[in-house]
């Protein structure tokens, strides 16, 4: 039997928006992020470590991300470390670090008054003695990563264990981004802990930044409070005492001698060159602080 007329559609047929179909984004998508996120990473581990090393801040590097396996992640880690799981993401994706073990046993001697030096030959597994320290680089790298990457909701950490197959959230096979985060001081041995994030969550975790729509122009100033500007780092300065002296008594220093300094009530704080503020000077955890008492 064939039709007298062709059919006609009573309304048009549905096409699936591209913003509804778009592919999860890769890693190659999200490098760009992360490298941002790793930037702002290191400046805030800087000031994070620095009581677990005597109070000074050490130098911090995170190096480019590398793609790899659950299988070369592991055979890359020593073989007496402390590994950690933590939770990431709205559902049930799982992050991984590890630490060197001789890394641990040289934190806490620094941490009981000890020169910072582990024993030889190093223990087959790791005492209990380290299981605190293990806690604050969770909470440290948990906190300033998730930060770092906009992580929502926040990066927390759940379990940790000597040994791998006691934590191991992962299948075997799975894809990994990895990231280093290397610690370095003046005369000591440099260290570094391991984060492994899937490749496959990646998306979930890091916070892309939201695009205009086609069409759309942004309108009105940029708000400084606000990325990149509100990340970027400005010279701080505070000026205790401005004062001359005679060229005779400057020939005459020498070590141990006590120069009396006028330094004022009201010290004036400047950014960057210009002067915003002034302040009184006092101490916060035995360190110099500066109460802001007027702002310029």
């Amino acid at each position: 039997m064939k039709p007298e007329r062709a059919f006609i559609a009573e309304r048009a047929v549905a096409r699936h928006s591209p913003a509804l179909s778009r592919r999860e984004p890769s890693p190659a998508d999200l490098m760009p992020v992360m490298e941002i996120g790793l930037e702002r990473l290191v400046r805030a581990m800087r000031g994070a470590l620095a009581p677990l090393v005597g109070g000074i801040p050490p130098q911090v590097a995170c190096p480019r991300p590398e793609e790899t396996t659950l299988e070369e992640f592991v055979d890359s880690a020593p073989s007496l470390a402390a590994w950690s799981v933590y939770a990431a993401g709205t559902g049930s994706d799982r992050l991984l670090s590890v630490v060197d073990g001789e890394t641990l046993l040289r934190l806490v001697d620094r941490a009981f008054g000890g020169p910072g030096d582990a024993p030889l030959p190093l223990p087959r597994e790791l005492p209990l003695s380290t299981e605190l320290m293990v806690q604050r680089l969770e909470a440290i790298l948990a906190l300033r990563l998730g930060e770092a990457l906009e992580a929502k909701p926040a990066i927390r950490p759940l379990r940790r264990d000597n040994r791998l197959d006691q934590v191991q959230p992962y299948a075997p096979g799975t894809r990994l981004v990895v990231l280093t985060v290397e610690v370095s001081e003046a005369g000591r041995v440099p260290w570094s802990m391991r984060l492994a994030i899937p490749a496959a969550a990646l998306g979930r975790i890091v916070a892309l930044p939201v695009r205009p729509a086609p069409g759309t122009r942004r309108r009105g100033p940029a708000d400084p409070m606000s990325a990149p500007f509100s990340d970027m780092p400005l010279p701080v300065a505070a000026l205790l005492v401005d004062m001359e002296m005679p060229l005779s008594t400057i020939s005459d220093f020498a070590v141990g001698q006590v120069l009396t300094l006028p330094i004022a009530r009201s010290v004036p704080v400047s950014v960057a060159g210009r002067t915003l503020a002034h302040g009184a000077i006092g101490a916060v955890d035995d360190r110099v602080a500066i109460q802001i008492s007027q702002l310029s």
